[in-house]
C-alpha cells in the first residue's frame, strides 16, 4: 500500500452533515489548518451550493503560501452516484433531490479535480492507509513477527451501521457504488429485518425500552451505557442487556463479512466508546458455532476473532501456534502457524479525521493512478 504520510500534497476535505458543513485541507496525513464550519443550508440547493463554494474557497485563504491544493475529496451520504459525482435524493439534505452532479460543479468552481465517497467506505480507507491497519503492522513488526494484514473492514457505530472494505489497499466500491454495505445484512433478532435495527443509535434506545419497560425518549447511548456502569439512576440490567444485544447483532452481521472479506476489523463511531460493554458479546457471536443436518458444529468463522488493544502483545494475540514441519524426503523444514487470527480493534482516532484521512488518501492514489 502506498503510503502518502510525507506527500507533500494538499487535499481539500468536507465533513458532510445535514445541519453543518465542515471544512478542512490535509498534507502528509495531517490537518494543517483550523476547519471551517458552516451552516448547510441543506433545503436551499443555491444557498447549499454557495455554502460550499465559500467553505472551500475559506480553506483556500488559510492555506500555507507552500500549499497548492491538487484535489478536493470528501465524503456525502448515499444514495449518489460516486463515480460520477452525482448526488441523490438524500433525507437529511433534500436540496440535492433528483440528482446533482455535485462533483462536476466543484471542478468548474475550483478547477481541481473532485472525488466523492461515502463515509464507510473513507473511514474504512483512512483507517487502512493512515490508522490501524499500518500501526497495527508496524506493532508486529516491532515484536518481531512476520505476520502483516493487507484487508481491513471498518466499522462506524452511530446513528446507523457504516462500514466500507479495503482489500490490498484497494477500497471495495462496488459496480454500483454499494460496496461494504452491512447495515443491511439480516438482522439478529428480527430476521424479516436490515442488522441496523439492532446495530444503531435507535436500536440502543429501543432495546433499553423494551428490557426495562421504561419509556424514556430523552436518554442517548451515552446515557444508557452510564447506566450500565451505574453511574446513573436506571435499570442496570437492562442497560447490560441492551449492549450485550447490540454486541450480537453486530457480530453476527460482521461474520458474514469476515468470511468473504478476511482481513482486520477496526470500529470507530461514537457508541464505539461503549466497547468494554459490547465486545465480549461481539466476539462470542464471531468465534460461536453453526450446526450442519448432522448436529456437527463448525465455526462461524475459519479464523479466530481477537480482540487487540493498545496495551496487549499483538504478536502473542496473533501469531497463535507456531511449528516447523518437515518437508517430505528431505532435511529441511518450513514454517508452520497452524492458527489463523482475525485482529478486531477498537479506532484510536476521531472517526472524522479517519475520514478526511480517506478522503486524502483516496484522492491521492487516483491521481497517481491517472499518471501510470
Amino acid at each position: 500500500m502506498t503510503n502518502y504520510s510525507h506527500d507533500p500534497r494538499v487535499v481539500l476535505t468536507l465533513d458532510a452533515g445535514g445541519t453543518n458543513f465542515v471544512f478542512s485541507a490535509l498534507r502528509s496525513n495531517q490537518e494543517i489548518i483550523e476547519p471551517v464550519r458552516l451552516p448547510s443550508n441543506a433545503d436551499n440547493l443555491p444557498r447549499c451550493l454557495q455554502t460550499l463554494t465559500q467553505g472551500f474557497q475559506a480553506v483556500l485563504q488559510k492555506l500555507p503560501a507552500d500549499a497548492l491544493p491538487a484535489a478536493i475529496s470528501f465524503a456525502f451520504p448515499d444514495p449518489a452516484d460516486y463515480v460520477h459525482g452525482v448526488i441523490g435524493d438524500l433525507p437529511n439534505l433534500p436540496a440535492f433531490r433528483g440528482g446533482i452532479p455535485l462533483g462536476g460543479y466543484l471542478e468548474e468552481q475550483f478547477h481541481l479535480p473532485v472525488f466523492i465517497n461515502n463515509d464507510g467506505n473513507l473511514y474504512a480507507y483512512g483507517e487502512a492507509l493512515g490508522g490501524f491497519l499500518p500501526h497495527l503492522n508496524q506493532r508486529l513488526a516491532e515484536q518481531g513477527s512476520p505476520r502483516r494484514y493487507q484487508n481491513l473492514i471498518g466499522i462506524t457505530l452511530g446513528t446507523g451501521l457504516g462500514a466500507g472494505v479495503v482489500i490490498n489497499g484497494t477500497l471495495l466500491r462496488g459496480d454500483n457504488d454499494c460496496g461494504g454495505n452491512i447495515w443491511c445484512f439480516r438482522d439478529k433478532y428480527h430476521t424479516d429485518m436490515i442488522a441496523e435495527e439492532s446495530v444503531s443509535i435507535h436500536a440502543i434506545k429501543r432495546m433499553y425500552k423494551e428490557f426495562s419497560g421504561e419509556d424514556r425518549p430523552e436518554l442517548t447511548p451515552k446515557d444508557i451505557c452510564q447506566i450500565a456502569n451505574q453511574e446513573a439512576e436506571g435499570n442496570q440490567e437492562a442497560a447490560l442487556s441492551t449492549f450485550r444485544h447490540f454486541g450480537r447483532g453486530l457480530g453476527h452481521a460482521l461474520a458474514f463479512a469476515l468470511n468473504l472479506v478476511d482481513g482486520a476489523v477496526v470500529i470507530g463511531g461514537g457508541v464505539s466508546a461503549a466497547h468494554p460493554l459490547f465486545m465480549p458479546d461481539l466476539l462470542d457471536e464471531l468465534n460461536g458455532t453453526l450446526n450442519r443436518f448432522d448436529a456437527s458444529p463448525v465455526g462461524r468463522l475459519i479464523a479466530e476473532a481477537v480482540y487487540i488493544d493498545e496495551k496487549s502483545d499483538a504478536k502473542a494475540l496473533l501469531e497463535g501456534q507456531t511449528t516447523y514441519v518437515r518437508i517430505p524426503e528431505s532435511t529441511k523444514t518450513v514454517l508452520y502457524n497452524s492458527t489463523k487470527k482475525i485482529p478486531v480493534a477498537i479506532s484510536s482516532i476521531d472517526t472524522s479525521f479517519a475520514i478526511n484521512l480517506g478522503a486524502y488518501n483516496f484522492a491521492l492514489n487516483e491521481l497517481d493512478k491517472a499518471k501510470n
